[in-house]
């Protein structure tokens, strides 16, 4: 399966060196994700429709089963997946493959995709933290959204930017289908804003996810999503050391009960919104040359948008460049829209929401925004386009 795409880059290092010299080795090629295909994207309507000729990507014990559970396990990426399959006697026999996610591949973006199955450009949700719209807050200042929280620096923003109107595409194509999440999510503006119309089934431990997932199999539910945050959770306070692998062996635990509650015809699918990276303590401020033309950060350490001063656009782009080139993708928005990472053009309103110049890293670092204090303590971080990111599984088990 190819996995990879090529987005415009620089010239390579090398151009203009004395003939015979060995080329200098070139930033690496972004993986792109692939919208129509193999990708986030097209995961629930492959699954909700599997009966009328189901992709060849679509593992084979989800093609013909008559109820399907799909479980999201929140920063489960397939480098993950191969490096510890050894030690996850369940994880390890699933059937399928790696798929793509999207662009930028974090939590907020990946999830709503998965749900409506848009992409980015559609649905609008293009980062974990955006700017609202070209006209600021009420003082006439720009601001920046937490998407997962669905708030600012102000507070609660649930009234002041309603959710169905923030993103407007129904998920699960409009059907009532029921989610199996932690409690303390279901009333939050990021679930309004991607799960609407769902029927929301809480749950505050493990074993609840399971016995509501039997039970809604045992009362005849077609489709059934649920969504575990462990593993996320982990990697961002501890890294991918001894306790991500711990978290690792209690989610196979989980997997394999969710096997076991599989009613006869069923089948689980496991996938994920994003893998991880391993930054640890490479965190820091773009340099400082950027900060003076620049008035606001947003997006996330891993893609971190610099939002310009009037008319210093094309300085900071010379200048991020110049600071950062050598580990991070560094683009314009135009530039990441005519390569395709968000699945096609943007509207007037999604697109005040991006910065003007990208800094996408592929070396693991992270890039700090001074007004996201909570984000200095990550370990683990995700949202570039590396293999290690956008690759995640998708694999499956029938009914024992």
């Amino acid at each position: 399966m190819t996995t990879s795409g090529a987005a415009a880059t620089d010239a390579p290092a090398s151009a203009g060196a004395p003939e015979g010299s060995p080329p200098a080795a070139g930033p690496p090629e972004p993986v792109l994700p692939r919208y129509g295909g193999a990708c986030l994207t097209s995961v629930v309507p492959a699954l909700m429709g599997r009966r009328h000729e189901p992709p060849e990507w679509l593992p084979e014990p989800a093609r013909q089963a008559r109820q399907v559970v799909l479980l999201v396990l929140d920063g489960f990426g397939w480098t993950q997946l191969q490096a510890a399959s050894a030690g996850l006697p369940a994880l390890a026999t699933g059937v399928g493959g790696p798929i793509t996610s999207v662009a930028p591949s974090t939590t907020a973006t990946a999830l709503t995709s998965l749900a409506t199955g848009a992409p980015p450009a559609v649905h609008g949700v293009v980062g974990y933290r955006l700017r609202l719209g070209a006209g600021g807050d009420r003082r006439g200042q720009a601001e920046v959204m937490n998407v997962l929280r669905w708030r600012n620096d102000g507070g609660d923003l649930r009234r002041r930017v309603p959710a169905r109107r923030f993103q407007p595409v129904a998920p699960f194509g409009g059907e009532p289908v029921p989610v199996v999440t932690r409690a303390e999510f279901a009333s939050t503006g990021f679930s309004a804003a991607h799960l609407a119309g769902a029927r929301m089934v809480g749950w505050s431990v493990p074993s609840t996810m399971v016995v509501e997932t039997r039970r809604l199999l045992r009362e005849g539910e077609p489709f059934v999503y649920v969504y575990y945050d462990g593993l996320d959770k982990v990697a961002h306070e501890r890294g991918l050391g001894e306790h991500y692998a711990e978290e690792l062996r209690a989610t196979d635990r989980i997997v394999a009960d969710l096997v076991d509650a599989l009613v006869p015809g069923a089948a689980l699918v496991v996938t994920s919104d994003h893998g991880q990276v391993d930054v640890g303590t490479a965190a820091r401020l773009p340099g400082p040359e950027l900060l003076a033309d620049v008035e606001i950060l947003s997006g996330e350490g891993r893609f971190r948008w610099l939002h310009a001063r009037p008319g210093a656009a094309d300085d900071v782009l010379a200048a991020a460049k110049e600071a950062h080139g050598h580990e991070a993708w560094v683009h314009t928005r135009d530039e990441l829209v005519d390569a395709g990472w968000f699945g096609g053009p943007l509207g007037s309103e999604v697109a005040s929401r991006l910065g003007d110049v990208a800094l996408v890293a592929h070396a693991p670092v992270a890039f700090l925004d001074p007004a996201d204090t909570g984000e200095t303590r990550l370990l683990a971080r995700h949202g570039s386009l590396t293999a290690a990111e956008m690759l995640v599984p998708l694999v499956a088990w029938a009914a024992p």
